[in-house]
């Protein structure tokens, strides 16, 4: 089989597999079609390298489950897919056993396009019962931000590039996809004011214009850093070691989450936060100080104002302080 499919690995390094390296057995033996038709959907359905990659453990693990029963893959029934979902729903979240299914029934969609099965036997299947009306990603108030922020000496090299992505994702309510993304010209000036471009998920592109303290944090980050001229290249690089000496090499996502959380534990800071904290951070504290869900909803990008809605979290220090009004 020609072509090749790209999935991420454990580091976030991209990876290009020969799709023959990752077909499972049970879809090999339904034949060269099947086979065919198996490494077209993950290559030509899913764009997102990430969803890829979640959806790509997903089948394998469904298919490996199949096989342990010695069913061919004309054979499985909605029977089949259901009892596999219910005992998945024993391990897993029902976040988790939705997306499974919905990797399953959409893999399966595709063979019957292809001509490989008749059927699709995870279409009656229902997933679990799921609703959320509040995030559960732990936010931090204006104070603690600041103390954050504070304690990272901005005089070395690595604290003002640390200082930076903090602030970009605090300022702007970025995904930290997005921030590993951007390269040095996706800072750029436009009109009387400095604007910030982020690669968002499927491939969109959203640009904002920056809050006085982010131009600041940037400012000060590519004045030390020195990369000015270098635009086509990563904003936010790796460094080597120790040596305070910044790599060619772009930050991945996991990059950033061990920074965040070593910054935290430095500044003293209990909450186990991570990357996402600051887009929750950002959310709340502009809607604290009077924005409006629509407007929120803008510049956090979100498709839905019922997801920008997840990240308000004003009502938390509401229900404390009711609960301090027990005073047994």
């Amino acid at each position: 089989m020609t072509g090749e499919l790209v999935v991420v690995n454990k580091h976030e390094d991209v990876v290009r597999l020969d799709p023959a390296s990752i077909i499972p057995a049970i879809v090999t033996r339904a034949g060269a079609r099947a086979e065919e038709k198996f490494a077209e959907f993950f290559a030509a359905s899913i764009r997102n390298v990430n969803t890829r990659m979640a959806y790509l453990r997903a089948v394998t693990k469904f298919f490996a489950w199949i096989d342990a029963k010695a069913l061919g893959l004309d054979k499985i029934r909605p029977l089949h897919v259901a009892t596999y979902i219910e005992l998945l729903g024993r391990d897993c979240s029902a976040p988790t056993v939705k997306q499974n299914l919905a990797a399953i029934r959409m893999l399966f969609d595709y063979l019957i396009l292809g001509q490989v099965i008749e059927m699709n036997p995870a279409a009656a299947v229902r997933g679990p019962s799921y609703s959320a009306k509040k995030g559960k990603t732990p936010v931090l108030d204006q104070d603690e931000t600041r103390q954050l922020l504070g304690a990272i000496d901005a005089t070395t090299l690595v604290g003002a590039r640390d200082r930076a992505v903090i602030g970009l994702m605090v300022y702007t309510f970025a995904r930290v996809g997005a921030l590993a993304a951007m390269n040095i010209e996706d800072y750029y000036a436009q009109g009387k004011r400095w604007w910030v471009r982020l690669h968002e998920k499927g491939g969109k592109l959203h640009e904002l214009p920056c809050h006085h303290k982010l131009e600041e944090l940037l400012d000060v980050y590519l004045e030390i850093a020195q990369l000015g001229e270098q635009k086509k290249g990563p904003l936010f690089r790796t460094a080597t070691g120790k040596t305070g000496k910044l790599t060619v090499k772009r930050m991945t996502r996991r990059d950033v989450y061990r920074m965040v959380r070593r910054r935290a534990t430095e500044a003293g800071i209990e909450t186990k936060i991570g990357c996402h904290t600051f887009r929750a951070t950002g959310i709340t504290n502009y809607l604290e100080n009077g924005g409006t869900l629509e407007k929120a909803q803008q510049l956090a990008n979100h498709e839905s104002a019922r997801t920008t809605k997840l990240y308000d979290r004003r009502n938390d220090k509401l229900s404390l302080d009711e609960v301090e009004r027990i005073t047994i």
